[in-house]
């Protein structure tokens, strides 16, 4: 039997720094001028960035759990905790656009004056402010779904924020000041529709489901082209945290296997080929009791 520890440490606590002081500063100035200017655009994406600081600040709490130590009680260490803040995360979100729906619909119903031109300025900053952020956390969006989530906020209100510009723009050459309410509620759209996809993944991982950057059927082949290996059983994958997975597996090899260094070699394969750091792999000989004829395939 053989352990692997191959744990992935991505430090992101200087990019989370510096996008919540970003957002958070944007913020400020976005409830601000969202009242001076009478747009719930600039509102709702403002509500929506506080939802981004939160989920910031949840990241770098998930990062910090990855990183304790295991112990004789949580032998697994924290890194489970990642996975319930990745859920609060998404279920934070759905309660924020619900809020921002019900007063999108409110104004719809009430005739209301917006500063175009206000609303073209602060947008624009906005662009950059999440188009910067998105990008420090995009080379890590496929390894860590906090990640993942954070770069998805990022990326969401990058066009977000392009979206309330066109709508400041409409209603600065046009008058069409009704388009600010609407624009508000397509917002809420495209924020659930990123966000479901996210939701519905981290209810999988929690059920220790197999990660969706891992098939299956692809490491059950790789193991049976394994030299020696006859028959695969038992094979488990599930994550122990938003950016580590776990692996357990049977191997029936005729005779046992005699080099030292297969069980290594095999579990650096498994990380090197589908990001897997964490391997319990046991052999067994073909002819062992342990495997039942139903099992071994």
């Amino acid at each position: 039997m053989n352990h692997n520890h191959n744990h992935i440490n991505n430090n992101y606590e200087k990019p989370i720094i510096i996008g919540i002081f970003l957002n958070v500063t944007f913020i400020i100035v976005e409830v601000i001028y969202g009242f001076i200017s009478n747009s719930m655009a600039l509102i709702t994406d403002a509500g929506h960035n506080f939802s981004d600081v939160l989920s910031l600040i949840l990241a770098g709490i998930a990062g910090w759990m990855i990183s304790r130590r295991s112990t004789s009680k949580f032998t697994y260490g924290f890194k489970r905790g990642s996975i319930l803040i990745a859920l609060v995360n998404s279920i934070l979100l759905l309660v924020a656009l619900g809020a921002i729906t019900w007063e999108a619909i409110h104004r719809l119903s009430v005739q209301n004056v917006v500063n175009g031109k206000t609303v073209i300025l602060v947008a624009s900053i906005g662009i950059v402010v999440n188009g910067i952020t998105a990008y420090m956390f995009m080379k890590g969006r496929e390894k860590d779904l906090n990640v993942k989530s954070v770069f998805l906020h990022m990326l969401t209100d990058t066009f977000v924020s392009a979206g309330v510009v066109v709508s400041g723009f409409l209603i600065y050459y046009f008058n069409l000041n009704w388009i600010d309410p609407v624009i508000s509620l397509a917002i809420v759209l495209v924020i659930l529709y990123s966000t479901w996809g996210l939701l519905k993944e981290t209810i999988q991982l929690t059920m220790d489901a197999v990660p969706s950057n891992i098939e299956y059927e692809r490491v059950q082949e790789y193991l049976l082209k394994v030299k020696g290996v006859k028959s695969v059983h038992d094979l488990h994958i599930w994550g122990l945290s938003t950016s580590h997975t776990a692996l357990t597996v049977h191997l029936i090899m005729e005779g046992g296997y005699s080099d030292g260094s297969f069980l290594n070699d095999l579990s650096t394969g498994l990380h090197s080929k589908f990001g897997i750091e964490h391997t319990t792999i046991q052999i067994e000989d073909i002819d062992s009791e342990d495997c039942l004829q139903e099992d071994c395939t």
